[in-house]
């Protein structure tokens, strides 16, 4: 069995915290184990630990090469790293949605400073809101970050379309893949991706505090460093140097000393990812979401946030009572143990691939009790 879940809860809260594989778990239980026998006794064999989670990763995002692959702390620290190492100038500006999580937000703007402006477009209000952000672009459109899913309504971006935009007119594309990372494909060079970064905590089911940046090996040096360290450069291992230059790839954004616990736990994370199969985790987290869009849709006390649209389906619904406190009802479900969150105006659920559908209808049961 790979989740020892407690049979008190149902678990609809991905798209904020994961519970871990129980391969997971083991990984990181064996980890501390060693630590605590042994010291750091076993580096070597946790380095080769470090150099698989950037071959899966790498093979989750189809990136060119591992070594396109940084370990970072968490999501935004890698948006901040690319918000602060490009070289701006005033009158640059960069579009992105305007309902982002703030850490797909507050990287760009701090950048006002610089005299850099942030475009906003709202994707709910239009039928076709990659079309209505490329229409914002002009001549000074130095960037375009989305996220591939919003983490508010579930929301599914056209990658592919905005990417091909901007290669074809010479603007860079940012994509915060946080919420689909581990349930839908995705392929850095198909989508035209300059930079993808993931926390491990949501989709991933894996440890916070570890996260998966991925730099196009061709714009490396046009982001400047600001974090500097023993970790970072080109002669590693080497302590007595006095003179040193940064790393030829993208473990150059890492300038300490590297999270292994998070490493391990990962790890194992993407290993589960990999034997499951993500067309197949895909699929099984889809037929949930159609599920919960049609027990929504078939009371007439609750109305639909998210979009039902087929290709813009992901792991996250967002509803709400017609009538009624949303907080009250999200009160209710948190004292029956249903494991959700208040987005969007209104109840989120993400449940993962392993929940089985008659644990939904149950969730929605007991959404019924209180209206």
């Amino acid at each position: 069995m790979s989740f020892a879940l407690s049979n008190e809860i149902i678990y609809l809260n991905h798209a904020a915290v994961s519970p871990w594989p129980v391969e997971t778990a083991n990984a990181v239980k064996q980890f501390a184990e060693e630590n605590q026998r042994y010291g750091a006794a076993n580096y070597p064999q946790w380095l080769l630990v470090e150099k698989e989670l950037r071959s899966l990763a790498a093979w989750l995002l189809n990136a060119p090469t591992d070594e396109s692959i940084a370990l970072l702390k968490n999501t935004s620290e890698a948006l901040s790293v690319v918000a602060h190492g490009l070289n701006w100038k005033s009158g640059d500006n960069i579009v992105t949605f305007d309902n982002e999580f703030p850490s797909n937000r507050i990287p760009w703007q701090s950048l006002d400073t610089r005299g850099v402006d942030l475009r906003f477009i709202d994707p709910l209000a239009t039928s076709n809101p990659e079309l209505a952000l490329i229409e914002q672009c002009d001549n000074n459109t130095r960037l375009i970050s989305v996220s591939s899913v919003q983490y508010a309504n579930g929301f599914c971006c056209n990658l592919e379309q905005i990417g091909t935009f901007c290669r074809d007119n010479g603007i860079l594309f940012c994509v915060d893949a946080i919420q689909s990372l581990g349930v839908i494909p995705l392929d850095v060079q198909q989508i035209h991706a300059d930079f993808v970064m993931a926390d491990g905590h949501k989709w991933l089911m894996g440890p916070e505090g570890i996260a998966l940046f991925y730099c196009r090996p061709e714009i490396l040096n046009e982001l400047e460093l600001h974090q500097f360290g023993w970790h970072m450069v080109e002669n590693r291992g080497d302590y007595t140097s006095k003179t040193w230059n940064p790393a030829p790839d993208s473990s150059r954004f890492e300038c300490g000393s590297p999270n292994m616990l998070g490493i391990h736990g990962l790890t194992a994370s993407l290993k589960h990812i990999k034997a499951m199969g993500i067309y197949a985790i895909r699929d099984r987290v889809l037929a949930n979401t159609r599920l919960m869009i049609d027990l929504v849709n078939a009371n007439d006390a609750l109305k639909l946030i998210s979009v039902p649209d087929d290709q813009r389906l992901s792991g996250i619904i967002t509803f709400s009572p017609k009538s009624g406190d949303i907080a009250s009802l999200f009160q209710h479900l948190q004292q029956d143990k249903v494991i959700c969150a208040l987005r969007g105006g209104g109840i989120r659920f993400s449940p993962h691939y392993y929940n089985p559908l008659e644990e939904i209808e149950q969730a929605f049961r007991l959404v019924d009790n209180y209206l």
